[in-house]
């Protein structure tokens, strides 16, 4: 069950370099991201999958030297949109009307209303709402590397400027948004195995409006 993986996982301080996630979790993993929902569909973000060694000791060092990101056999990246433009909503528009075999003015005026809506913003406020889509898959691939018994540790803990630049990013019209490295947690090290997951309690967390 979801809810016994997510007992089970943690956000893993100290990765067994000597452990390889296998590439078939991995793409499980990927392909739970694909599906996450976003909205209109627009899937405003792309994921980068980095297992190259030395790109990944120069992105350790944006990372605040946290050892995750090289001890962990594969660094995901989830990279925002720097911007919703006209292009891009189009893009979506075609790929939409050749997967469902539907007529293009079945959707045209949605997404018309769309760009009416996203265009006129200033880029950061297009960025942000990114980011969040990105989130969603975020946490998404994350529930799946526990289905997978994959430990990842989710990252806010970097400077995305010199992750951009190290990776090209912003040429891309993109921007880096949350790190996740993929590994197998260590025995020894790890200050944080073995503790008790702690959250708030239901009853102050949920609120019932009946």
């Amino acid at each position: 069950m979801l809810i016994d993986t997510l007992n089970w996982r943690y956000a893993t301080k100290k990765m067994d370099p000597a452990k390889a996630v296998p590439e078939e979790k991995v793409a499980r993993i990927l392909a739970a991201a694909q599906l996450a929902p976003t909205s209109s569909g627009l899937q405003p973000f792309e994921i980068l999958v980095i297992t190259n060694a030395d790109l990944r000791a120069q992105l350790r060092g944006a990372a605040y030297d946290q050892a995750q990101v090289t001890d962990g056999s594969h660094l995901i990246v989830f990279a925002a949109w720097d911007n919703y433009t006209d292009a891009r909503i189009e893009a979506v528009v075609d790929h939409t009307v050749a997967e469902r075999g539907i007529p293009r003015e079945m959707v045209t005026p949605y997404y018309d209303n769309l760009k009416a809506q996203f265009l006129p913003r200033p880029a950061e406020v297009n960025f942000d709402h990114a980011a969040r889509q990105a989130y969603i898959a975020f946490g998404i691939a994350l529930a799946q590397a526990a289905e997978e018994e994959v430990d990842a540790t989710p990252m806010e803990g970097f400077d995305p400027a010199k992750v951009d630049e190290i990776l090209g990013l912003r040429e891309k019209g993109l921007r880096s948004v949350t790190l996740m490295p993929l590994g197998y947690r260590a025995n020894e090290g790890d200050w944080l195995l073995g503790m008790k997951k702690v959250r708030k309690p239901l009853s102050e967390l949920v609120t019932r409006i009946d």
